[in-house]
């Protein structure tokens, strides 16, 4: 009976190592099983820490930006509030009554000019829009886009060396983006962006809006010798360019891809 217990004890202590020697090191260099996009994104917006990125292109720095999550919870009936998503009460939100998305940085665009920007989002319990802000700003210009999905509108704001502009589309009017651009910007930018393949024709952007598909799937990160589990989130999109996105198992943005070579690091990464 001791031999056969023994016996049976290794062979359960070899069927567990082949396993594990499986699931670490023969797939390795292999896409892990796909995870849905929902349960991913659904981490990045309640993630308990701050993404502070680093932005390289082609391995030179150019620039540096944070990626901020915020989870609404209601404190009391007469006082809901936003609470950032690393510092919960008592540990947990308790009544969540939306998500905030907060990134800002600023990108050196040659040795002498630096752009500023800022996204602000807004998001409803079933992380649908409510409202967004844009600003972008080069010294002496800056530009402001924000909307209110309950107002169907988009308001423009520009202020060029003090010239103060300020413009109100409808949401009727986005079905003819290029006339927009043109208001804002002169005919050269519609001119440029159909060059460069971007749809400029209402029905192309839907076209194109509905081919846009993210997927998720579990996957591995090195970092020095030891490697971590992470999500790896892609979209392809006008059938050249893609963007990828690894995020830790608890939300937090470790290294974005995108095209031209340029790459968002997590500073906890920059060392290794």
């Amino acid at each position: 009976m001791s031999r056969f217990l023994f016996l049976v004890v290794a062979i359960f202590f070899v069927v567990m190592n082949v396993l594990l020697w499986r699931a670490e090191i023969a797939g390795r260099n292999k896409i892990g099983s796909p995870v849905p996009v929902q349960t991913v994104w659904q981490k990045i917006l309640t993630a308990p820490d701050v993404s502070s990125l680093e932005i390289r292109h082609r391995d030179k720095k150019i620039g540096f930006c944070r990626w901020i999550p915020t989870v609404g919870e209601r404190v009391s009936d007469n006082d809901p509030g936003l609470l950032p998503a690393g510092d919960p009460l008592e540990g947990m939100v308790k009544e969540p009554i939306g998500f905030e998305i907060d990134l800002s940085g600023n990108i050196a665009l040659d040795e002498q000019t630096r752009l500023r920007f800022s996204f602000d989002l807004n998001l409803s319990t079933n992380q649908a829009w409510q409202q967004f802000v844009v600003q972008l700003n080069i010294r002496p210009m800056q530009w402001e886009l924000r909307s209110i999905a309950s107002e169907e509108t988009v308001h423009f704001i520009s202020d060029e060396a003090g010239r103060r502009q300020e413009r109100m589309f409808k949401f009727r009017d986005l079905r003819n983006p290029q006339k927009i651009l043109g208001s804002i910007a002169g005919p050269l930018v519609p001119s440029l962006l159909g060059m460069m393949g971007l749809p400029m024709d209402l029905s192309q952007i839907q076209t194109e809006a509905a081919r846009l598909k993210w997927e998720a799937r579990n996957d591995w990160l090195t970092m020095g010798n030891a490697r971590i589990r992470v999500y790896r989130l892609t979209l392809k999109f006008l059938e050249h360019y893609e963007i990828g996105v690894l995020v830790s198992r608890v939300g937090e943005i470790l290294r974005v891809e995108l095209p031209e070579d340029v790459v968002l690091l997590n500073e906890a990464l920059i060392s290794f």
